[in-house]
């Protein structure tokens, strides 16, 4: 099992039980799935090898294999025809998600330049966390020599929680590392 899926059951439950006063264990938050996704915008000016190297990036930082997007409609100002390949997206669940949250939060996230914290205020309404990284070259499982185009990804946190305390709880306990509201008034 996941190391951090252990500290969830041992450590985080009790602890989200007493701080949001929740008496029924099947009501405590909990991490339902972890969505990565890569949007391409560069394959519409013609570099088609784009693809292949998104796929196979996504799938070394995962361990899972991406689902390509392609496009629901024709755009002309963007040169997009409807069916063209535009990006790729994995859902995990389950022991590999818990393994990508622990490798993202205690080796890529402090890999990131300048960090400060990541944005507490990107919370959906409904418990949901996203956050965006600029750069695939944080994961430690990509070869640095073979990134031909920094490419961008943005990662979904969809937690159980009915409101953005208690996904912002969870978060924090399992150790995402939000700037602190001191910090952002400067």
């Amino acid at each position: 099992m996941a190391r951090l899926r252990d500290r969830y059951k041992t450590e985080i439950k009790p602890q989200l039980a007493e701080t949001l006063r929740i008496k029924n264990p099947m009501a405590i938050p909990r991490l339902e799935k972890v969505v990565l996704s890569m949007g391409l915008g560069a394959v519409t000016r013609g570099d088609k090898n784009l693809i292949p190297n998104a796929l196979s990036t996504v799938e070394q930082i995962t361990g899972q294999k991406p689902v390509v997007k392609r496009a629901r409609k024709s755009v002309s100002n963007f040169k997009l025809r409807k069916g063209m390949d535009i990006g790729c997206m994995v859902t995990l669940r389950g022991r590999r998600m818990y393994e990508f949250v622990d490798r993202l939060i205690n080796a890529a996230i402090p890999r990131l330049r300048d960090f400060r914290g990541l944005n507490p205020r990107s919370f959906d309404g409904r418990g949901n966390y996203s956050m965006g990284v600029a750069d695939q070259s944080i994961f430690a499982e990509i070869d640095q020599g073979s990134i031909t185009i920094t490419q961008g990804m943005n990662i979904t946190f969809v937690t159980s929680a009915e409101d953005d305390a208690g996904g912002r709880e969870l978060l924090t306990l399992l150790g995402m590392p939000f700037r602190r509201s001191e910090e952002r008034k400067n």
